[in-house]
């Protein structure tokens, strides 16, 4: 077993085993317990009472958190003609065609979101291996497909970001920064939990959201009372 360091328990000793927090509550624990040099993300984990080996019981989307994630994310775009300098003027880092392709099959993969519009997913489709993994392949559904790239560049730059289920039916996911306020972190975080209930899907039986908490990037998780969640 992993041993921790004295900050880290120290930390959890100031966390009551077995208590689930109200919302509010359980940020003011993690902001309390982010003490490192570097401005720890806010993390949020929903354990959901789905199997995701189905395909009826898929949980993903993409929502825009209103205060961002105070993370910079870099946006690559696969565009030709017009759109290209759509693209850029939206403030895409990267933007190209086949060259793009070649430089993605090499393994050069420098950035975090992936754009296309329908006209080049000929090309995208080639890479399914590369971005597949990774979460990166453009999507249709989640709006990274789509001849608006100058919207889809400025919500991924915004505090757009996507979710997705993984085998063990939990959802982990970056709600925001330890230098964010209170309240901007508890907005962000009802956002995206009430995004994740309107993607539940409807094979769903049983209890949709069983467990939930947040934590820092280096900090111990603090459970919180469902209830507390808007629109629980």
């Amino acid at each position: 077993m992993a041993k921790h360091g004295k900050r880290y328990t120290n930390a959890h000793e100031k966390i009551e085993r077995g208590t689930f927090y109200e919302l509010a509550d359980a940020v003011k624990i993690v902001k309390d317990n982010a003490s490192t040099k570097f401005d720890e993300t806010i993390e949020i984990a929903l354990n959901l009472g789905v199997d995701p080996k189905h395909a009826d019981q898929m949980v993903r989307g993409v929502v825009s958190l209103p205060h961002g994630t105070g993370k910079t994310l870099r946006v690559a775009v696969f565009a030709k003609g017009d759109k290209v300098k759509e693209a850029e003027d939206a403030g895409a880092d990267i933007v190209g065609s086949d060259d793009l392709a070649d430089k993605i099959k090499k393994g050069e993969i420098d950035f975090d979101r992936c754009i296309a519009t329908p006209d080049m997913m000929a090309v995208v489709g080639q890479l399914g291996k590369v971005l597949g993994p990774k979460g990166l392949m453009p999507n249709p559904k989640l709006g990274t497909v789509t001849m608006d790239v100058a919207t889809a560049v400025k919500d991924a730059k915004g505090g757009q970001i996507e979710f997705r289920v993984e085998k063990a039916g939990i959802i982990h996911a970056g709600v925001g920064k330890a230098s964010f306020s209170v309240d901007a972190i508890r907005e962000n975080i009802s956002t995206f939990v009430n995004a994740i209930h309107k993607a539940k899907p409807t094979g769903v039986k049983g209890t949709y959201m069983q467990r939930v908490s947040i934590s820092s990037s280096m900090g111990p998780g603090v459970k919180v009372n469902i209830g507390s969640l808007a629109g629980s």
